[in-house]
């Protein structure tokens, strides 16, 4: 910029000479000036205010359109924030083979409360009670008047008890939304679905994770956010384990029992369509583990099916007689000196009656002879025979896919003798869960394979090795077969299914050693239909007592053999399976052809 200078040389000689005033020329030239710097002070300031007003344009359009959001929004509840790692709230759902629901996600609220934001604490504190009646109002009302700023309240709540709350009308009491896991059936299927609880826990968000059963050994695929819209899907068929648990819960109370268990095997894929333990529980409130008593099965959490081991008691002498058939030892009619007592050192072994001098090999599974069984463990051997129950999967934890089953190790003799085989032929001195016999007697089944036991839906054939020859498994289920036709399982015969299975009853063992004289676990291992095995039924009960006659009856022929027929005839329908009955005759009418 060239400033003008105030008195120019030139314009002052020139007006000197004229005889003009030449100060005139410099005020001309300062009122010039300052109109010029009076120009630019006028334009920055309108550029300014142009600025200005453009901003305030924007920031009322901004302020607008939230209060026009905000005014066509649905209301919700402050919440609070912090700050922290995410928190994962999908869980994927559990369903059957069929695709029915057994576990899903449930929106829901949570309880808390900012003390320094509460109007009145103590009508606050006696308001929750009455909601939540569990609450105690005096810890609630220190809580409130404390130094706290944050009270959690209840982690879960209804929309009825939200709604309570919200007409209590002070804004100290918060909501937090968050997911919990919801079963839709309550019981059913408790202990394989499992329960689970909170993890991580924010103000408006929960992560759910698995604390038993299916839900804690899948709890990194049900957390996965990958596997939200695919359920992980269970081989129980809802139906049949509704029907299950009714019979075998009937059928304990029918039968003066402690506890039961049932377990229903697809023998071709190792698929368990339907396993019950009870006492249950309902998983949405699962209680807490016992912290007193010394049987862990007195809680209902205890799961009978994987975690309990038992002596299973002469449901093992197929075992022994298919092995010994197997090796070619014996046949079908091989007879056997059963003569007795059977004497092994300062032990003695006898049978249940007074059976004769001798059996054949058929005889001494209907009988039930523990000496006959004992005697073929004898030709057998110890190492074949333990061998044999490896193969069967007898001396390992079930690989049942729920953590409990894990950790239910089959109770082995310390040492391993010919006594011990011996006994071991006719279920005494090795203990098992009855998911053990379930595989065990499902190789039988299917012709000499071994399955593992599985909870997950499968595709076709699941066979493992084979551990029976083919010939030996059709022997011994022609056999078991005539248990129920001709021997011990007699109330296990259900018109139209031709069942197939093998009693066992055994004295219960004490806590601290030794058995009891008047309890014991009774169990009946079946097949159906025999002819053609498609399924194996495990039921056992836990000191029953039938006690219709002047005698308390406790063997399984009493007891778990007639749930079992029960179960069979509800369940068999269930499964697709066709009743076998010969036609009757028509009453006065004469059939002729056209």
């Amino acid at each position: 910029m060239i400033r003008t200078p105030l008195r120019p040389l030139a314009r002052i000689l020139s007006a000197r000479a004229k005889g003009e005033n030449p100060d005139v020329i410099e005020r001309e030239n300062i009122r010039r000036r300052h109109e010029d710097m009076r120009d630019r002070a006028r334009s920055r300031a309108e550029g300014r205010l142009l600025v200005l007003g453009l901003f305030f344009f924007c920031a009322f359009a901004v302020v607008g359109g939230r209060m026009g959001l905000l005014a066509t929004s649905e209301a919700v509840e402050p919440r609070a924030s912090a700050g922290g790692s995410a928190i994962a709230t999908q869980r994927a759902d559990i369903v059957d083979r069929n695709g029915r629901i057994l576990a899903t996600n449930f929106e829901t609220h949570s309880l808390y409360a900012q003390p320094p934001n509460l109007i009145d604490p103590a009508a606050a504190a006696a308001g929750l009670v009455r909601i939540f009646p569990d609450l105690d109002e005096a810890r609630l009302l220190r809580d409130f008047s404390g130094k706290r700023k944050f009270v959690w309240i209840k982690k879960k709540i209804s929309p009825e008890q939200k709604q309570a709350v919200h007409d209590l009308g002070d804004p100290g009491l918060l909501f937090g939304p968050r997911e919990m896991r919801l079963y839709p059936n309550g019981t059913l299927a408790a202990h394989v679905l499992g329960g689970a609880s909170f993890g991580k826990e924010g103000v408006n968000a929960a992560e759910v994770i698995g604390v038993a059963g299916v839900e804690k050994q899948f709890d990194d695929y049900l957390r996965d956010p990958a596997n939200g819209a695919k359920p992980l899907q269970l081989s129980l068929d809802l139906t049949v384990q509704a029907a299950a648990e009714r019979v075998l819960y009937g059928g304990m109370k029918l039968m003066n029992a402690k506890g039961a268990t049932s377990i229903l095997m697809d023998v071709q894929t190792g698929e368990v369509i339907s396993v019950v333990s009870l006492p249950d529980f309902d998983p949405n409130k699962r209680p807490r583990p016992p912290t007193s008593g010394d049987d862990p099965s007195d809680s209902p959490l205890f799961n009978r099916a994987v975690q309990g081991v038992y002596e299973l008691g002469s449901t093992f002498k197929i075992f022994a007689v298919a092995q010994a058939m197997d090796l070619g030892l014996v046949g079908p009619e091989t007879i056997v000196d059963i003569r007795g007592p059977l004497r092994w050192g300062k032990f003695r072994i006898r049978d249940f009656k007074n059976y004769g001098p001798e059996l054949s090999v058929t005889k001494i599974i209907v009988k039930s002879s523990n000496i006959g069984t004992a005697r073929l463990a004898q030709q057998i051997g110890v190492s074949r025979q333990r061998e044999f129950m490896t193969a069967l999967g007898m001396l390992d934890s079930t690989p049942f896919e729920i953590v409990e089953a894990t950790g239910a190790q089959p109770l082995l003799p310390k040492n391993w003798s010919e006594l011990s085989a011996m006994t071991i032929s006719y279920g005494h001195g090795l203990s098992v869960s009855p998911m053990h016999l379930a595989a065990a007697y499902a190789a039988i089944a299917n012709g000499g394979y071994y399955v593992k036991p599985t909870i997950l839906r499968q595709e076709g054939p699941q066979y493992g090795p084979q551990v029976i020859s083919s010939q030996a498994a059709a022997a011994s289920r022609r056999m078991l077969r005539q248990v129920v036709t001709d021997g011990t399982a007699s109330f296990g015969e259900v018109p139209g299914y031709a069942v197939g299975g093998k009693t066992g009853t055994a004295d219960k063992p004490k806590p601290r050693g030794g058995y009891y004289e008047n309890k014991v676990i009774a169990t009946f291992a079946s097949m159906f239909p025999a002819h053609d095995p498609k399924y194996v039924l495990i039921v056992t009960l836990d000191e029953p007592s039938e006690n219709s006659g002047k005698k308390p009856r406790r063997t399984a022929g009493w007891t778990a053999v007639p749930v079992a027929a029960e179960m069979i005839g509800r369940i068999a329908p269930l499964l697709g399976l066709r009743p076998d009955v010969e036609p009757g005759q028509f009453a006065g009418i004469t059939l002729a052809s056209n």
